[in-house]
């Protein structure tokens, strides 16, 4: 049974890989305190630095709560495992983590949820619309996948990454969010954006789409010009976001 344990690697891998550990252990932490996580199930990954196409995911069967800088598990781009540990990876989760590692190079983080509202917006035609400031912010970053099922088709690999072009965000049909980043801080301030403009989105429509304001083009416009500034935002907002996690669910970071 997995319980989260693991001995450390911090004296076995390279001070960048460590490093790399510990703000990918840090995202599932703090997905966890959103309330973000779906059980066992959806996954957050990281390239390892260095010449190698290794990636940084989740062991099958753990909590996000529970994951820790030296539980993650190395793979390659087909999901081999290439360290030794005891633990093992969802094939099926890694499809869509795989395709957006090898096709995008800034794809340094990987964050896919199955939240409610997530869902909620990706299952909804018009996507996400522009009818909260969070959602202006975003919304020309934001691309569309059609759903094809569990993802456990490589084949749909190569769909995926096209219709996600070289877009931060992506929201999966009937699936969930996506979301890229250059560093975890990027990866999770596109996510943390994205996520509130869903769950935003969903409690104006409850008031049916007749009520709901859309913004005015103009404001439009000038909140999509507005929002290239994330990456300076998230500068700011990750030191935050470990500062909380070592108050709230310390112990990601062994």
């Amino acid at each position: 049974m997995a319980d989260g344990a693991a001995p450390s690697l911090k004296s076995r891998v390279s001070e960048a890989e460590w490093r790399t550990r510990v703000d990918l252990a840090a995202l599932y932490r703090l997905v966890a305190l959103q309330g973000w996580d779906d059980m066992i199930f959806t996954h957050i990954s990281a390239r390892v630095p260095g010449p190698e196409t290794h990636f940084l995911i989740n062991p099958y069967g753990f909590y996000f709560d529970e994951i820790t800088a030296s539980s993650l598990v190395k793979v390659d781009l087909d999901g081999n495992v290439v360290q030794e540990t005891t633990n093992f990876i969802n094939p099926a989760g890694f499809t869509i983590h795989s395709a957006v590692h090898a096709a995008r190079e800034d794809a340094h983080f990987v964050i896919h949820l199955h939240t409610d509202a997530g869902v909620g917006v990706a299952a909804q035609k018009n996507g996400l619309l522009p009818i909260s400031q969070n959602a202006c912010l975003l919304q020309h970053q934001v691309a569309y996948h059609g759903y094809e099922g569990l993802a456990l088709n490589h084949d749909e690999r190569e769909r995926l990454v096209a219709d996600l072009g070289d877009k931060p965000l992506m929201l999966l049909r009937n699936h969930g969010t996506l979301a890229v980043g250059r560093t975890a801080a990027e990866a999770w301030i596109g996510i943390y954006f994205l996520e509130k403009a869903c769950k935003q989105q969903v409690a104006a429509l409850s008031a049916g789409p007749d009520q709901v304001l859309i913004a005015p083009d103009a404001a439009q416009a000038e909140t999509k010009e507005q929002g290239k500034a994330i990456g300076f935002v998230a500068g700011l907002a990750w030191p935050g976001a470990l500062r909380q996690l070592d108050r709230r669910l310390p112990g990601y970071d062994v």
